[in-house]
């Protein structure tokens, strides 16, 4: 897997122009690459192109943008945007909208990511365990941050030894296994992802290794759905975690039910 993915030819492109700059930044700090290394890794260079495609989008649709006369693209762009607006609503209230930059941001990005293991000379940042695991410690950090925002760190904190609705003298039992819960969800978050993209993709190579071309297709189909299905779930989370941060006492019971549920479903 590995070697297939240092052989694409836009990773050695980017690792050729900026893998020397890379290696000379890093070398003040102990960091030294062997001569011929791959200075960038594969899910970098990944990470870079979705970065590079979506600011490429938004200049190219910017001028272009028109409330009286909206095209085809804008008008699937509001659908997204008025779907997730209303998705967090449900799931945190009227103040849900104010998370749609982060969470919109997570559920394109995590998409996007997933379908570029279906273009050919490309692959899924998300195959990588380093792209999962950072989305997930970028959701952990914001929805506590959140939290402490809205509640206030004393409160917030409390809230971890005595969740509502639970009696004061379970707080030595409950502390624990709180914490325990909250730094699982960034296990949870990554592995979920990492697994069933990575595993999509040995699936369509040894496939593709078999019968060239044609045994992959429908593989390669599922894993759209899959894909799709794995970005939708991580902007769920996300929101149902954002929803217990920020909720009041009488709405913890209900979001613990809905996060079962979210599990239960991915």
């Amino acid at each position: 897997m590995d070697k297939l993915h240092h052989e694409l030819w836009i990773v050695q492109v980017v690792n050729a122009i900026f893998g020397p700059l890379v290696a000379a930044a890093a070398r003040p700090f102990g960091i030294e690459f062997a001569p011929g290394a791959q200075v960038i890794p594969d899910h970098v260079v990944m990470a870079m192109l979705i970065v590079v495609f979506f600011v490429a989008l938004g200049l190219a649709i910017r001028s272009r943008l028109s409330i009286e006369h909206p095209s085809k693209f804008q008008i699937v762009l509001e659908d997204i945007v008025g779907w997730l607006v209303g998705m967090l609503r449900d799931n945190i209230g009227d103040k849900g909208p104010r998370f749609l930059p982060l969470v919109g941001t997570i559920f394109l990005y995590i998409f996007v990511a997933n379908m570029f293991g279906k273009i050919p000379g490309l692959m899924a940042p998300t195959a990588s365990l380093n792209t999962t695991v950072g989305c997930a410690i970028t959701v952990w950090l914001y929805y506590h941050y959140q939290g402490v925002k809205v509640q206030g760190l004393g409160k917030y904190l409390l809230h971890f030894a005595v969740p509502p609705g639970s009696p004061a003298f379970i707080a030595p039992i409950m502390l624990p296994i709180e914490i325990i819960s909250h730094l699982s969800r960034v296990l949870s978050l990554s592995l979920r992802l990492f697994g069933n993209v990575f595993g999509e993709e040995m699936v369509v190579l040894i496939l593709a290794s078999i019968v060239p071309f044609i045994a992959p297709l429908p593989m390669m189909l599922l894993g759209i759905i899959t894909g799709s299905l794995q970005a939708f779930i991580f902007a769920l989370l996300t929101m149902i975690y954002l929803a217990g941060a920020v909720h009041s006492e009488e709405n913890h019971e209900a979001h613990i039910h809905e996060e079962a549920h979210a599990h239960a479903v991915a």
